[in-house]
This record gives structure tokens, C-alpha cells and sequence, in this order.
């Protein structure tokens, strides 16, 4: 566990562990419109689906690291993982689809004790995996040899990284694990990540360190690629901005610091119809560590589930069903449409 910094919601007993009580610190606040109101004027009320393409599982809230933003309230202190058997469940509704990418999420996925058996299940499938990783796991003993492994199996590497420079980085994430980051980014360079010809892809993710939203991607990759490069000899082929979604630690940072109020301001300011239309819950099903299903993962930490009607619960999978859902939105949904908008593949315009 990375060091200086807090234990989780849940083992801190705080109020904010509870997504109810999330849900209602976020509507106390007085805000210019609601956010089915700002879909309405925009014409995309209600929100659909598109063709799902991202088949996205969250093997449990276990984690190496506590960090200050997180969203899952995940760290070592949290037990839920993805059983086996839901594993199977999945795999099963996988195999009735053409759905190309299972992206695997956590906490830190690879601490789930069936995480490479179900990597190579996903392969045999003949499915890409994305494995959203934080850097430090690859440098603890248990899976020191991760990144053979990616490698061995094509797995797209998705990792997160605050920024480019410790200070930010071990600010948001704790002592030491830039350090650690830059170290497991070189192993993985040294295997082909990142280098353009391999094809073993390489995703750096960044969140803003406070309550702000992102520079544009765009010019965000050019300065994180020319600064990695000089630094550490670093290379990788993506960068990919997320906005901090004000639940769970950061929202609240964002209440101790007494940025909530202008920071949701910001978010609602800046609903971007353009940003609406990319999403992530437009092509991507979430599944829970205990096979629940939500429209994207930051519904799963609120516990709010797909729409009654649709299949609840990954045993009941019907695809023609979950794909003529409407979604379910509230207040956080303007952190996914603000600016230049959020997505699990970063800016959405």
C-alpha cells in the first residue's frame, strides 16, 4: 500500500462509504438545470445505447493502492472480487455476442484470484482485452510478471498515471509511486509496449489533481509523450483524459476543500451536447463484481442499475433487450459531458 494516504470510506465509517448518502449530498446543491433537462434542449432525451462494444467487468474493489480520487473507494482494506462462477456467467453471455473488447477494471484487476485464467478464457473467445492498470501492482511480488504475460496474450494496457511529474503524481496517489510507475512503464516499453510496431498497445489515463476539468487530449498527449520521452525514454501510443466524477474520495475532497458547489457549477457550465453523443454508457455495459449490471461504471458505485425491464443481473443476459434501454442518468452525468467530455476512452470530442 502506497504510503500518506487515507484509508477507504468504508473502513473510515464515513457517510460518503453510503451511495445513498452520495446521491443526496449531490442534490442538496442548487444547481442552473438538471441534467435530463440539459439532455431535453439538446435532443437526446432519453439517452440510448448504441451498438455495445465494450463489454466491461469490474473484478472487485480490492486495491494496492488508496488513492485521493477514487470513485470506487477502492484499497487493500476492501474484500468484494468477482467470484469464478460470475466470471463463467460472463463469458457465457460473450460468447452469445460479437461484442469485440471485455475491458477489465477494478480496483486493480489483477487482484482478483482468477484474473489471468479469465484473460486467457476472453482470448480463446477471440476478444481484445484492456486491462486498466495502476502502475504499481506489476511491482509487487505476486505479479512481478504481468507484463510477460500481457504481452503473451495481446492485453491492451490502460494505465493511470496523475502526471508526468512525481509531485503531482505521488500528491494524488502517494509517496513513492511515481517512481514505481515509471519503473513497471519501462518494463513494459522493454517488451514492445507503446513502440507504434508491435501492436502491444499502450494507454496512459490522467485525472486533474483538484477540482478542474482536463486540458484538451489532444495537446495534453503531444506535451505527455515529449516530456516521458526526454525524462525516462518512455513511449506509448495514447493519452487519455477523464474528468473527475464528483462521488465517492473525491467528492469528498471536494466537500472538505469547499470546492463542491463550484465544481458541480463548472461541470453543469460546460454540458457539451457534442461530448453527450461519445459517452461511455452509449457503448458500454458495466458488470459488477457481483454480476449486477449498470450503464457505466460510476452508476455502479452510486448502485444504480440499468433500467427496470432490462435484464438486472449478468445470468439474465438478452442483448436486444439491454441495447433498447433508455439510460439511467443524475447529477454526475454532467462529469461525463463537460467540455470536451469523459469517457472510459478518455475525451469524447
Amino acid at each position: 500500500m502506497a504510503t500518506n494516504t487515507p484509508p477507504s470510506l468504508l473502513s473510515r465509517r464515513a457517510p460518503l462509504a453510503s451511495p445513498a448518502t452520495q446521491l443526496e449530498t449531490l442534490h442538496r446543491l442548487k444547481l442552473p438545470r438538471e441534467f435530463d433537462a440539459a439532455l431535453r434542449e439538446a435532443g437526446l432525451h432519453p439517452l440510448r445505447p448504441t451498438k455495445l462494444d465494450i463489454f466491461q467487468m469490474n473484478l472487485g474493489k480490492m486495491c494496492n493502492q488508496t488513492c485521493r480520487h477514487c470513485h470506487v473507494d477502492a484499497g487493500p482494506d476492501r474484500r468484494e472480487v468477482m467470484s469464478r462462477e460470475t466470471m463463467e456467467q460472463c463469458l457465457a453471455a460473450l460468447a452469445k455476442t460479437a461484442i469485440p473488447t471485455v475491458d477489465l477494471t477494478g480496483g486493480a484487476p489483477e487482484m482478483n484470484p482468477h484474473f489471468r485464467w479469465l484473460v486467457e478464457e476472453v482470448r480463446k473467445l477471440g476478444r481484445q482485452v484492456m486491462d486498466r492498470c495502476n502502475l504499481t501492482i506489476l511491482e509487487t511480488a505476486p505479479h512481478a510478471d504481468l507484463p510477460e504475460f500481457f504481452a503473451r496474450h495481446r492485453v491492451e494496457v490502460v494505465c493511470s498515471l496523475p502526471h508526468y511529474r512525481a509531485l503531482n503524481t505521488d500528491k494524488q496517489r502517494g509517496e513513492g509511486v511515481y517512481e514505481k510507475s515509471i519503473r513497471a512503464l519501462k518494463r513494459l516499453n522493454a517488451l514492445g509496449y507503446g513502440d507504434g510496431q508491435s501492436g502491444l498497445r499502450l494507454v496512459l489515463v490522467t485525472n486533474p489533481v483538484g477540482a478542474f476539468l482536463p486540458a484538451g487530449q489532444a495537446s495534453l498527449e503531444a506535451e505527455w509523450k515529449r516530456e516521458l520521452l526526454k525524462n525516462h525514454g518512455i513511449r506509448f501510443d495514447s493519452l487519455f483524459t477523464i474528468t473527475n466524477m464528483p462521488i465517492s474520495r473525491f467528492l469528498e475532497w471536494l466537500e472538505q476543500s469547499g470546492n463542491l458547489s463550484a465544481y458541480l457549477e463548472r461541470l453543469v457550465t460546460a454540458f457539451n451536447p457534442a461530448a453527450a453523443l461519445g459517452v461511455m454508457c452509449r457503448n458500454t455495459l458495466s458488470v459488477g463484481w457481483d454480476g449486477q449490471l449498470y450503464d457505466c461504471d460510476f452508476n455502479q458505485m452510486l448502485e444504480l442499475p440499468v433500467e427496470a425491464g432490462a435484464p438486472r443481473h449478468i445470468r439474465d443476459f438478452d442483448l436486444t433487450k439491454l441495447e433498447a434501454r433508455a439510460i439511467v442518468t443524475d447529477r454526475h452525468c454532467f462529469g461525463c459531458t463537460a467540455g470536451a467530455g469523459s469517457s472510459c476512452g478518455g475525451a469524447t470530442t
